[in-house]
């Protein structure tokens, strides 16, 4: 990434967290990959377990949204709609805002339960990436210890499918480090440190996500 281009973002967040300057190169590898994916209309599977599968919901809800920009509904549509009904279609085009399309893994508790009953739980983020994984999209899969059996398999789907896959550890990344595009392994061992670093760790993400689009 260059210096210029959207570096505030990064800056404002190794200012805040300088402990992260450890994994910045990776951060900013990240983030080309997610704006790159964002812009050719690429959709992000997101997924973690505990605490990481609370964040995958998380990311998806900063991406799904306006998070710190108006992101105001494309013209195209708005006139569609205003013209199919001037009342309900005008509220529509005010009150609907752009996203990029983010999928949490971890709330599909009919197809996670279905398939973990009758063929393997480990396998039901495997399963989502195998159905929904397109070449271009992106795998964002969360474990502190990197080690992640559910998160690995579902990395291992999308690498074979085409997705760029990136990791999001504590420090050293675990085994799903070695499968990675990019690997943002934090300098934290206990889950909870790691946590916490990945909490505004994923939010300069989104940010700069959204900077780069609206």
């Amino acid at each position: 990434m260059k210096e210029n281009e959207h570096g505030d973002i990064f800056r404002h967040l190794l200012k805040r967290y300088p402990e992260l300057e450890a994994c910045s190169a990776d951060i900013y590898a990240a983030a080309e990959i997610l704006k790159n994916a964002a812009r050719n209309g690429n959709k992000f599977l997101i997924c973690g377990n505990g605490g990481s599968a609370a964040d995958a919901d998380h990311i998806s809800g900063e991406l799904l949204k306006s998070f710190c920009k108006k992101r105001p509904v494309d013209k195209n549509l708005a006139e569609k709609l205003r013209k199919m009904d001037s009342e309900a279609g005008g509220d529509l085009a005010a009150k609907l805002q752009g996203g990029v399309p983010a999928i949490a893994l971890t709330y599909h508790n009919a197809l996670s339960t279905a398939f973990g009953n009758d063929v393997d739980p480990v396998l039901a983020f495997a399963q989502q990436c195998h159905v929904f994984g397109k070449e271009g999209d992106v795998f964002w899969g969360i474990s502190t210890s990197g080690n992640a059996k559910n998160v690995y398999s579902a990395a291992l789907v999308a690498k074979a499918q085409g997705l760029r896959v990136i990791g999001m550890t504590g420090q050293g990344g675990g085994k799903l480090k070695t499968i990675c595009d990019v690997c943002i392994a934090v300098p934290r061992l206990e889950t909870y440190e790691a946590q916490e670093l990945h909490l505004p760790v994923y939010h300069a993400l989104c940010l700069y996500v959204e900077d780069s689009l609206w």
